[in-house]
């Protein structure tokens, strides 16, 4: 009995124990969700802003984004074009900071804001640089709520436009946040909106992970910057650096080293000026991709595989590993980001410090291939792979100098890698390889041995050819004896040859020093020969050659005797290829600067050929097809097939663009053609005057000149000349007040225009009371010959109305109007003694003539053969002696 009933007390404490264990275990399993929801609910109130909401703020700003006066911007866009699955714009080490995205915003008051959005808010960062094309992710200033309140802070007119706009600004977002509203409405049930309130937590705590968790999942989905069919060729890679544009590139992932070396290098580097002319990477146009998909391609992990063996394996492995690396495609994307990401770009340059060949083979052929993108581009650059190649050129073995030097030629896209080059003695030992080719190119049929020459050779010019874009490389390539060696080698008949040593050559003619070595070496010659292939890329770098070339009148002389403008006319009728077409226009435009090539291309029907191409052209090719226009018109044949063409009227409508270098040009054409009368009665029912005058407010001085200039025969051979001036509110008020400027090219076209604006005396007379007569005197203590010239003229037409004579001298004219007589330009000598004959009416300025010694340079003149300037001297000579005899008269009387 006692057995069983302690039996049964040890079962009862013993299902109690159970009992009170289960108890606890699920008072601590609810304390545990307990604590898990209060972190996550914590969480969630931390990260109060998402790519959802940033995303919808930027769409709707770029609704009311434009060139209106009710814009709120003028522009926003996102720096990177590429979108992560969680909905992040952000580089995924930036994201581990709460950041999510960063936009480029234009106001229509302030500069362009770089703005970072984060979690925490928004914020503005240190901008864009230009140099590198990556972003200073450092703060600058207050943290804001949202985008709005930030750009209201920063730009008062968005401030101002914002608050006309916020009633219909708050119903877009009205109507974007109702689709993810109108579920919750829709059902009544509890348990819907219960799920639906735990998905949308859901997804605030995964974005929370994605901020907080170390291990980020790698995405290969990067920007793309670069066309890699178009990279195929290293002479195409060349090619697009001409450009001249910004690159526009993602920020790339590099090692800690990396980011080191570049921070302690940009120091040093902004201390250095480079060429005017020399500009980064082309802008190239971004892979837009349709989907953000983190599932990586196996050639991602297996390009990381050999990675590794490339790491810890013996020579055999290495050089097996390098080959299997080699036959991925490699101008893949993923396969060049795969090589980067796990340190095989450090490994690869190692490889080449070391003594085995072929290593050092394999892993150039690796590093050619991948370096035709922008961001592997500078890594190589970072983690000093430049010098290595540099020293590589010194190898007796030529397979790897010319993978060196190729490399070279595709890493060397940019100002910093082409300083480096330079500076470990790269230029000297590229021009070096041009000397290994130049007996070989000369022979029909050369062996094995001389082709491998060749090659090495090529390869060289190709790395000039990246390399030439700087002023400093520029000097070094020929302080290096380089022009001779190109000379050399353009004698081949190896296109692939032609094109790199082309290309040098064109780049580097835009020298004076360089331009004056391709005459004495006989290289037009070779250009001109080159014109003729069938090759449409030699072809256009042959025609940019002599573009840059043929501002010397010799260089002109040169492409005429050695038959060069035929080809170059025969190739404006292929107009697909735009960049060639850019180029041989180019060329005919600075061709047409001599009138015996003028005569040239009219025989071969050039002139009508241009006027074709007026319309439906890049503005690369109308800047060149109006120049040459422009030239050929200053002859009247020319300018009568240019109307009879039907070239007036497209000319005219040229006039309302904003392109500075075509304005300046389709100006001077404008006003070639107005010589002609009937072209003129084209141009004024078109309202090309108006436009004119129009111009004379563009805030860029050569352009206000170059129409300035062309006003001056449309003023001359309009029927009313005097009555269309006057049309034109405010347009001589505005002529006067040019007057003011600093430039002596605007001073001088607009005395030439007030010349031919007072030969109407109404116009004199409104001119006059603008203040004509003072900002003319103050102008006369001039040197510059072209000014004095025109200020002479306009001073002795506007001595013809009222007292201006009188009001001339008193405002001291008269005096520096004689030092212009000492002057060894007979335009001016004509010019000033119509002036000072006109003046010379008043008794006063003849006294101050006499006295600053007018009479014997007077004297000297009455024998000039030109007979205005004889009449002028002489009358002028009889006023001031009609004044001193009358004085003596009075005397003795």
């Amino acid at each position: 009995m006692k057995e069983s009933t302690t039996l049964t007390i040890l079962d009862t404490i013993t299902k109690d124990e159970m009992f009170i264990k289960r108890k606890i275990a699920i008072l601590l399993k609810q304390l545990d969700l307990h604590l898990l929801n209060h972190s996550l609910k914590h969480i969630s109130l931390e990260i109060h802003l998402n790519p959802t909401r940033f995303k919808k703020d930027i769409e709707l700003l770029k609704r009311f984004s434009g060139k209106g006066e009710l814009t709120v911007l003028e522009s926003i866009e996102y720096t990177s074009d590429y979108e992560f699955s969680n909905g992040c714009r952000a580089p995924p080490w930036r994201q581990i900071r709460g950041e999510i995205c960063y936009v480029l915003v234009k106001p229509h008051d302030v500069e362009t804001l770089c703005i970072t959005c984060s979690a925490e808010g928004v914020f503005l960062n240190g901008g864009k640089k230009e140099e590198e094309g990556e972003i200073n992710y450092e703060r600058q200033g207050e943290i804001y709520d949202d985008l709005v309140s930030c750009l209201k802070d920063k730009s008062p007119v968005f401030s101002e436009n914002m608050s006309k706009q916020e009633l219909r600004f708050s119903e877009e977002q009205q109507k974007d946040q109702q689709p993810s509203e109108k579920p919750k409405v829709e059902d009544g049930h509890s348990s819907a909106a219960g799920s639906e309130k735990s998905k949308t937590e859901k997804n605030q705590i995964n974005f929370g992970k994605s901020h907080i968790t170390k291990r980020l999942e790698p995405s290969l989905n990067w920007r793309a910057t670069v066309d890699y069919k178009d990279h195929k060729s290293s002479v195409k890679d060349s090619q697009e650096e001409k450009q001249g544009k910004m690159e526009r590139s993602s920020v790339s992932v590099s090692s800690g080293r990396a980011q080191l070396l570049r921070k302690s290098g940009d120091r040093v580097e902004e201390t250095a000026s480079e060429s005017s002319s020399e500009s980064e990477e082309d802008e190239e146009p971004p892979d837009h991709r349709q989907e953000a998909n983190a599932d990586l391609p196996s050639e991602y992990w297996q390009i990381q595989k050999l990675v590794k063996y490339l790491k810890g394996g013996n020579q055999t492995a290495t050089v097996i590993a390098l080959c299997s690396m080699k036959d991925f495609n490699l101008a893949q994307e993923t396969c060049q980001l795969a090589i980067r990401d796990v340190g095989g770009l450090e490994v690869l340059i190692n490889l080449l410090d070391t003594d085995e060949v072929k290593c050092k083979i394999g892993s150039l052929k690796i590093l050619k291939e991948i370096s035709y993108n922008p961001q592997i581009r500078r890594n190589i650059v970072d983690l000093g792979g430049l010098p290595i190649m540099v020293n590589i050129l010194d190898s007796p073995h030529k397979s790897l100098k010319c993978l060196a030097a190729e490399t070279i030629a595709n890493v060397a896209k940019f100002k910093r890698a082409r300083r480096a080059v330079r500076q470990h003695g790269g230029i000297t030992k590229l021009v070096a390889l041009l000397d290994c080719g130049q007996n070989s190119v000369e022979l029909t049929q050369p062996s094995l041995y001389e082709t491998r020459d060749v090659e090495v050779a090529r390869c060289g010019a190709l790395a000039l050819w990246s390399c030439s874009k700087s002023h400093s490389n520029k000097e070094a390539i020929r302080k290096a004896g380089g022009i001779p060696l190109l000379a050399r080698l353009l004698k081949t008949s190896h296109e692939d040859m032609l094109i790199p040593v082309v290309g040098t050559l064109q780049e580097c003619a835009s020298e004076e020093n360089y331009r004056a070595a391709i005459k004495a070496e006989r290289i037009i010659e070779n250009l001109v020969k080159n014109l003729n292939s069938e090759n449409e890329q030699l072809q256009e770098h042959c025609a940019m050659a002599i573009y840059q070339c043929a501002e010397d009148e010799e260089t002109r002389d040169l492409v005429r005797l050695h038959g060069g403008l035929k080809p170059l006319a025969s190739l404006l009728n292929n107009t697909d290829n735009k960049e060639r077409l850019a180029a041989v226009t180019g060329a005919i435009w600075k061709c047409s600067i001599s009138k015996e090539n003028v005569i040239k291309f009219r025989e071969y029907r050039a002139i009508e050929t241009l006027v074709g191409l007026l319309t439906d052209q890049p503005e690369e090719v109308l800047v060149n097809v109006v120049g040459a226009l422009g030239e050929c018109c200053q002859e009247h044949e020319n300018r009568v097939i240019v109307r009879r063409c039907g070239g007036i009227q497209p000319l005219v409508n040229l006039l309302v663009g904003i392109n500075q270098a075509l304005l300046v040009n389709v100006t001077k054409a404008v006003g070639a053609c107005a010589v002609e009368p009937e072209s003129m009665v084209i141009i004024d029912r078109l309202d090309g005057v108006r436009l004119l005058w129009s111009l004379l407010k563009n805030p860029h001085p050569d352009v206000k000149a170059s129409a300035a200039w062309a006003l001056c025969p449309c003023i001359e051979n309009a029927k009313d000349a005097g009555e269309m001036v006057r049309s034109f509110v405010g347009g001589l008020e505005l002529v006067v007040n040019l007057l003011k400027s600093d430039n002596k090219e605007v001073l001088a076209s607009v005395c030439a225009a007030i010349t031919n604006i007072a030969k109407d005396q109404e116009n004199l007379a409104v001119i006059t009371d603008h203040g004509v007569v003072p900002l003319l005197s103050k102008l006369a203590n001039t040197n510059n010959d072209k000014l004095r010239r025109h200020l002479a003229e306009a001073i002795s037409r506007c001595c013809m109305w009222g007292r201006n004579r009188v009001a001339f001298g008193e405002h001291k004219a008269v005096a520096p109007l004689v030092r212009y007589l000492k002057s060894n330009d007979t335009n001016v000598h004509r010019a000033t003694a119509q002036a000072l004959y006109q003046l010379s009416e008043d008794a006063d300025n003849c006294i101050t003539m006499h006295e600053n010694g007018a009479v014997k340079l007077l004297l000297d003149m009455v024998g000039s053969p030109d007979q205005d300037l004889q009449e002028a001297a002489a009358g002028c000579i009889s006023n001031i002696r009609r004044l001193a005899l009358a004085t003596e008269k009075a005397r003795y009387t």
